[in-house]
């Protein structure tokens, strides 16, 4: 009996004939598919969605949609055991968004060549007729673009192409493009990053027949994703909050944006090092420059194959790592006070320590 791997039958028994907008990158992937969809949802045309998350616009990750629309978060990891592949190459897309790209899964890929040479294989699965939506701002993109590709291309996120800009502190948003501000608005989220996500996700849903102008109103009702710096609660005047960030890039972009929101507050930093990539320790030398914002670093080192003490020594008294659950919980407990903000960083459950901590911070 043959096997049939899942982004193979996805492709053959529920994209087939669908107009296809796929988010490829090393980061920002389902927030960017979030938007994109929320977008086009707010225009009316109802879109089938497939994404990695929850967007709290839709409240769940999946729906068949009822028009030609498929926005589908697209994963550069392999397909399956009997098939090394990345899942993206199974989709198809008609519209394709490159947001980033740097090296990630060492469990699969032996160097960042190894990733270009899948998502050239990406790009060569576009029609002519299709669009790249690209980030200026990636070597490792123009580089994946220079070896082959027969598709449009609209670059964004630099000075001489499109790109979204605005302040952090009252939520506004200007597009610029080739030929100056095309449009203005204003939103909830905040960081650079996720200016840039919105950019891309506004330039594919043009590419789908909504006017610049008209995602940008969509973009002021966006509602973020769950585990995307969603607060958990607040005890005694801590805010905990929950981040899916576990790559060194994606943990130093969400602690920037808190620092964005909060200022000069205490932010206490809580990570798990759960991916594979992070287990195998082959980025655990950028931890320190990646935490160096947070006031404070909790790490728990759980089974982990390297020394994660030796790993955020250049972090000094502001780093405690942790082998033993309960002995991390107790460790924040114990440091948290009236206006900190916990962040907990991790690709999985945790063992549900939101909660906990919420439940064993002191009331006021």
């Amino acid at each position: 009996m043959p096997y049939v791997s899942g982004p193979q039958w996805l492709a053959e028994y529920v994209l087939a004939g669908h107009w296809i907008l796929a988010v490829a990158g090393t980061h920002g992937k389902t927030t960017t598919a979030s938007m994109l969809a929320w977008i086009l949802e707010d225009a009316g045309l109802a879109p089938g969605f497939l994404i990695g998350g929850v967007p709290l616009n839709f409240g769940v990750s999946a729906r068949l949609g009822s028009t030609p629309f498929f926005v589908i978060e697209a994963d550069e990891y392999d397909t399956a055991f009997c098939d090394k592949r990345s899942k993206f190459v199974h989709y198809r897309p008609r519209t394709l968004i490159l947001n980033n790209l740097e090296f990630d899964h060492a469990d699969i890929f032996v160097d960042l060549a190894a990733i270009e040479t899948q998502f050239h294989h990406l790009v060569r699965t576009l029609p002519q007729s299709g669009l790249i939506v690209a980030n200026a701002g990636e070597d490792t993109l123009k580089r994946v673009i220079d070896r082959g590709c027969w598709t449009p291309i609209t670059w964004f996120n630099s000075s001489e192409t499109y790109r979204l800009e605005g302040q952090d502190r009252n939520g506004e948003l200007i597009l610029h493009g080739p030929e100056g501000e095309l449009g203005h608005a204003h939103w909830a989220l905040t960081g650079e990053h996720n200016r840039a996500n919105a950019c891309a996700a506004l330039l594919a849903a043009q590419h789908a027949g909504v006017p610049l102008n008209r995602g940008l109103e969509a973009l002021s009702r966006f509602e973020n994703v769950k585990r995307r710096l969603e607060v958990r609660g607040t005890v005694n005047d801590i805010t905990v909050y929950d981040d899916f960030a576990h790559h060194p890039t994606a943990i130093a972009t969400t602690l920037a944006g808190l620092r964005h929101r909060v200022g000069t507050a205490r932010i206490l930093a809580v990570l798990e090092p759960r991916s594979n990539t992070m287990k195998l320790g082959v980025m655990k030398n950028r931890l320190p420059e990646s935490l160096a914002i947070a006031d404070l670093v909790f790490c728990y080192a759980h089974n982990l194959g390297w020394d994660a003490a030796e790993a955020l020594a250049p972090l000094g008294a502001n780093a405690s790592t942790h082998e033993d659950f309960d002995q991390l919980l107790a460790a924040i407990i114990a440091a948290a006070r009236p206006g900190d903000h916990v962040l907990v960083m991790s690709n999985g459950g945790f063992n549900g320590i939101h909660s906990k901590i919420l439940a064993a911070l002191p009331a006021a």
